[in-house]
Formats: C-alpha cells, sequence, structure tokens
C-alpha cells in the first residue's frame, strides 16, 4: 500500500504536487469512490481513475533522448505558447521531461512517462553526471580552470566540478570552449560558475547524460532508448 498521489506520479499521470491538487478538488476515484483525503493509501491493484479516466492499466514505459534545439521550453506545456520539447516528439504517450534545460541551452534531455524513472534519475543523492560543451567570452586560464577544479561556493553552497579541460581557443574572437561534468542540478549553475570568474557564457549544450551521448544527433532530432539503456539508468548509483 502506498500514498494514492505516489501512486499516480508513478504512473506518469502528474507530478505529486500536482497529484494531491487532484485530489483535493475530488477528481480522483479509487474502485468507483470519490478520494479527497491526502493520506489515502491504495494498491497498484485498486482501479484508480481521475476524471473518470483509468491511470493503471498497462502502460509501455517510454524514454527519449532529445537534442534539445535553443528557445525550446524544457516543459510539458508552456502559458505563452513557446514551443515545448515535448511538442518536438511524435508520440501518443504522456510524456514530459527528466530535468529542465534553460531556454537558450541546447543539447541532450530525456523525456519519459515513466514517473518513477524520472524522480529517480531527478534526485540529487543519485549524483547523475551531466558533461556540456560552453563557449565563454575570453579565453579560461591554466589557473582559473583549477579553481573550478577545486571548488568555487555559489550562493553559499560550492559547486562539485567531476571534469574540466579546455576544448579550444580563439584568440582572433577572444573566445573559447570548455568541457565540464557536473553532477548537480541548480537553475543556471554553470553560467553562474564561469560569471564568477567573469565570464558570460555565449553557448551552452549538454552532450552527456550520465552513460548517453547525443551521438549523431542533429538539433531537433530524437530517439527512442532501448529496454538495455532504460534498465542501465535505472541501476545508476
Amino acid at each position: 500500500m502506498e500514498r494514492l498521489q505516489k501512486i499516480i506520479a508513478e504512473y506518469g499521470f502528474s507530478s505529486r504536487r500536482k497529484a494531491e491538487e487532484l485530489i483535493r478538488a475530488g477528481r480522483v476515484k479509487v474502485n468507483g469512490i470519490i478520494v479527497t483525503e491526502l493520506g489515502t493509501k491504495a494498491s497498484k491493484n485498486d482501479i484508480i481513475t481521475i476524471d473518470d479516466i483509468s491511470i493503471n492499466k498497462e502502460i509501455v514505459k517510454k524514454v527519449y533522448l532529445l537534442n534539445k534545439p535553443r528557445e525550446v521550453i524544457s516543459s510539458s506545456k508552456d502559458n505563452l505558447g513557446r514551443k515545448t520539447v515535448v511538442d518536438l516528439i511524435k508520440t501518443d504517450e504522456r510524456i514530459y521531461p527528466i530535468g529542465r534545460l534553460d531556454y537558450d541551452t541546447t543539447g541532450l534531455i530525456l523525456l519519459t512517462n515513466d514517473g518513477k524513472l524520472a524522480n529517480k534519475l531527478m534526485h540529487p543523492k543519485n549524483n547523475i553526471k551531466k558533461t556540456y560543451y560552453a563557449k565563454i567570452d575570453g579565453i579560461l586560464t591554466v589557473e582559473e580552470s583549477k579553481k573550478i577544479k577545486r571548488g568555487i561556493k555559489i550562493e553559499g553552497r560550492v559547486v562539485d566540478v567531476d571534469f574540466i579541460k579546455l576544448r579550444s581557443i580563439d584568440k582572433k574572437n577572444n573566445t573559447s570552449i570548455i568541457e565540464i561534468t557536473i553532477h548537480e542540478g541548480r537553475n543556471h549553475i554553470i553560467r553562474k560558475l564561469f560569471a564568477s570568474l567573469g565570464y558570460d557564457v555565449k553557448k551552452l549544450k549538454r552532450e552527456e547524460y550520465a552513460f548517453l551521448s547525443l551521438g549523431n544527433l542533429k538539433s531537433g532530432e530524437y530517439r527512442e532508448l532501448s529496454l538495455k539503456e532504460i534498465k542501465t539508468l535505472y541501476s545508476l548509483k
């Protein structure tokens, strides 16, 4: 027996917070009976419906790897009518992004209808490594690179950097491209990290997420993960 909002979230219907709102609004039924109390527990063998539509029928778990373009929102929908990552994937499944990339950040993002996997990967304790390529307006020095590796405090907390390397220098335009791997997910953290050293990030692209990489995917293209890849994501620690 588990809390009803947890079951709803694991089936990918909504987040736990949204599930609580649905329960309070009287839109959730268990075995045909309306439930409005948040502490209610249920079994996955119970018939759970939202607006009289069953959510716990057998659902095929899907995970997609998308090369997110710029100016696309990492959300299921946008109140301003902007294009979202979900809009780019042709599927009838109710999918949503695992984590987020900023509006102007490009690269690898995962989308799924598997709430349990999404919660696992987004939980801070799992320390999922993510590799980015950042183009900055200046030439990062060796000493600054070492300083980043030792740990710079941003907003009261040190940013743990797993790997950093200067990949290329453009002396004519006074820019450089940095490869950097971190395992935290604070908003704009890489931009803030370089800003603390006086650099503006002109472009930012996520190239890798855990063991997954973009491969040959062009901007806006995606692929479905194999069962083996999904099982490997579940096994990450």
